[in-house]
């Protein structure tokens, strides 16, 4: 199975998480320890998802595969698709990795899934869930920012989150730690490709290292989706 799918009654809301698992099935080696990693896993994403799904009765659909094997939020011709190397790890099982096999036994299946829910339920905002590292191994200054709204073309949702993070005080980047105009691949496919308003959430994993930061965090940003909706449909973008 490359994801697993959550239940929730509000159709008009789909959430993902692409970096959800750190699985890696038995005929692929990949280094242990780094599974307990950012490289290997977007850590606390998972948790963070199931708590905002629960929080806001949505379905979601999260990924069940370490990054490490394939990153589900990559396109299929990336040259990081399957890594050889991530901030600075060697994963040597995956020199010569059969490309075409793990894309057909995890990549494709993953956004059929995502593309057969899009198109059944035609959710009027998706919102991807990731977390990054505070500091990056292979150099570069510790990241300041507690969390991240990442957009590509489509900034309707993420104008809106940005606001409503930094008024209350979290240290809000903005297409930071990464740009998504470089590196959007899901929501390019699945949300813009079809006319839906999206954004990706990046929370620095020490935020959500624990039970008490994912409860906080997953009432925080349940109150953002709630303002960006509330904001969109009176502009016309988004029926509630």
């Amino acid at each position: 199975m490359s994801a697993d799918h959550l239940a929730g009654e509000d159709r008009a809301l789909l959430l993902l998480c692409d970096h959800a698992s750190s699985w890696v099935p038995d005929d692929i080696t990949i280094p242990p320890h780094l599974l307990s990693l950012h490289v290997g896993v977007d850590l606390g994403a998972e948790a963070l998802t199931r708590a905002l799904s629960h929080r806001l009765s949505a379905p979601a659909i999260l990924g069940t595969v370490s990054r490490l094997v394939i990153d589900l939020h990559r396109q299929g011709d990336h040259p990081a698709l399957i890594p050889e190397t991530s901030d600075g790890h060697a994963v040597p099982g995956n020199v010569g990795a059969d490309r075409a096999g793990r894309i057909a036994r995890f990549h494709a299946p993953y956004h059929r899934a995502i593309r057969a829910q899009v198109r059944r339920d035609r959710p009027r905002l998706i919102v991807a869930i990731h977390s990054f590292t505070r500091q990056l191994a292979s150099g570069g200054g510790p990241r300041p920012w507690d969390a991240g709204i990442l957009y590509g073309r489509d900034d309707r949702a993420a104008r809106i989150a940005i606001d409503f993070l930094r008024a209350r005080g979290i240290v809000t980047g903005d297409n930071e730690p990464y740009s998504g105009r470089i590196l959007n691949a899901t929501l390019n496919r699945h949300a813009e490709g079809q006319g839906i308003a999206s954004l990706s959430v990046e929370i620095c994993n020490d935020r959500i290292a624990d039970d008490d930061g994912v409860a906080a965090w997953a009432m925080i940003l349940a109150d953002m989706i709630g303002t960006i909706r509330k904001c969109l449909a009176l502009e016309g973008g988004l029926a509630t």
